[in-house]
């Protein structure tokens, strides 16, 4: 029916959305969380969480972080990630003029609940480019069994 509103690119649900984003900052409650299950945009480190067969994979893009600083805990099904990153720029600095500064400073923790099949025994975390990976493997008694027909 209004097949034309969807398909151009400034299309006129584009221009409400823009228009929601631009009132959201001239007021200040684009730092809200948009859903019961997400953060306010900005928190650090963004992650994605995903599931395999065998495990819950947790990638969490953390570039320009030294790896023995990360601190990963696992307690009661919760994974807490936290660390902290240090300024880019040296404020003390008196011939550095800074215009912007986009990238996030300081500590930061995030925490994910995990289902109940994982298993804490079964960790593991690597740092690399600037994702930190961390794989929770499932409980043997989670995993699918082939039952043999006779």
């Amino acid at each position: 029916m209004y097949e034309s509103t969807l398909n151009h690119p400034n299309n006129l649900f584009g221009q409400f959305e823009r228009l929601r984003r631009e009132l959201d900052d001239v007021f200040g409650v684009s730092g809200l969380p948009n859903s019961i299950r997400s953060v306010a945009p900005g928190t650090m480190p963004a992650i994605n969480v995903g599931r395999t067969p065998t495990s819950v994979e947790i990638y969490a893009f953390a570039p320009g972080l030294d790896a023995s600083k990360i601190d990963v805990t696992l307690d009661r099904g919760v994974l807490r990630i936290a660390g902290e990153r240090a300024p880019g720029i040296p404020r003390a600095d008196a011939n550095v003029h800074v215009y912007t500064r986009e990238r996030g400073t300081g500590s930061f923790a995030r925490a994910v609940s995990l289902p109940d099949d994982v298993d804490p025994a079964r960790v593991d975390a690597s740092y690399r480019d600037g994702v930190l990976r961390v794989s929770v493997g499932l409980r043997e008694s989670a995993q699918p069994k082939r039952i043999p027909v006779q």
